[in-house]
């Protein structure tokens, strides 16, 4: 009878660890293409990605048209703050910019639209 119980208890604390949530990461790291040109790209980017809430780094590098990103995955994810970006103006490899939003950036913030 005790190894049942036993066998039992084994049982329930293996089916009850396996049906525990995944936990996130505080710090994940996340690299999003983003287009743009200029330090004003750069500050208007960086901005949009930060009122995000759970963003805790944001940094563009105008080389590699790549947003770097800190953020806390139990608060948001990349695709929240790829769609901050386009409501700026700016297109992301999974999120596109309306082309008003677009049409209003400053000229030197113009870039090459992918069709």
């Amino acid at each position: 009878m005790k190894k049942y119980l036993l066998v039992l208890l084994a049982v329930l604390g293996v089916a009850f660890t396996s049906t525990a949530q995944e936990k996130k990461s505080k710090n994940a790291k996340v690299d999003v293409e983003v287009k743009g040109n200029c330090d004003m790209c750069k500050k208007r980017i960086e901005k949009a990605a930060f009122a995000v809430k759970g963003v805790k780094s944001a940094d563009w590098h105008s080389d590699d048209q790549t947003l770097h990103l800190i953020i806390d995955e139990n608060k948001t994810t990349a695709l929240k703050v790829q769609e901050s970006v386009a409501k700026a103006g700016h297109d992301t490899k999974e999120v596109k910019a309306e082309k008003d939003t677009y049409d209003n950036l400053h000229g030197c913030c113009q870039y090459d639209r992918e069709s």
